[in-house]
């Protein structure tokens, strides 16, 4: 199964792309869309959209994994990065890829194994996951990347379920 992690953004999107046999990720490409601050708002969601369009015609994965949002304190923030991710799953949508979510303590729990974990231990157990010489550059990367694991654990669960079952 190949699957592309997203933690959204509106001046930073990270992805990550994994392979994902069996228990083994193999890594393909990690990185991040970015938008410049003085860039209109509708063409900064514009190059969100066509960079998302253009990765995922070029590593045509079976799953997209997003981290749902949540707003904190920063109302107008939020919503920016609301509209972001809106154009990152029409992309996906239109390219035919299903659409996995997540929350930060799922995705904590299916890498650390602790739903509270710290952002730093995520990080380096998904450098130590993939078998990376360093924790992935820039933040929101590896934060993909942890999506990506994530999926990977919580598919095998279903995909086992659905093995000794036939259904979910």
């Amino acid at each position: 199964m190949r699957i592309i992690g997203i933690d959204p953004g509106y001046a930073i999107v990270g992805f990550g792309v994994l392979d994902y046999r069996g228990v083994e990720f193999t890594t393909l490409e990690y990185g991040a869309i970015l938008t410049e601050a003085h860039t209109d708002f509708p063409r900064r969601l514009q190059n969100i959209y066509e960079d998302m369009s253009f990765i995922l015609e070029r590593f045509k994965p079976d799953a997209l994994a997003i981290e749902q949002l949540f707003f904190y304190s920063n109302k107008t923030t939020g919503i920016d990065v609301a509209q972001a991710r809106g154009v990152i799953l029409l992309s996906a949508v239109q390219h035919g890829v299903p659409i996995a979510e997540y929350t930060p303590s799922q995705v904590k729990q299916a890498v650390v194994g602790y739903g509270k974990a710290e952002k730093r231990q995520v990080m380096e157990m998904t450098r130590r996951i993939l078998h990376l010489e360093q924790i992935p550059k820039p933040d929101d990367a590896a934060d993909a990347l942890a999506l990506a694991i994530c999926h990977g654990h919580c598919s095998r669960g279903a995909q086992s379920l659905t093995l000794r079952t036939g259904r979910i």
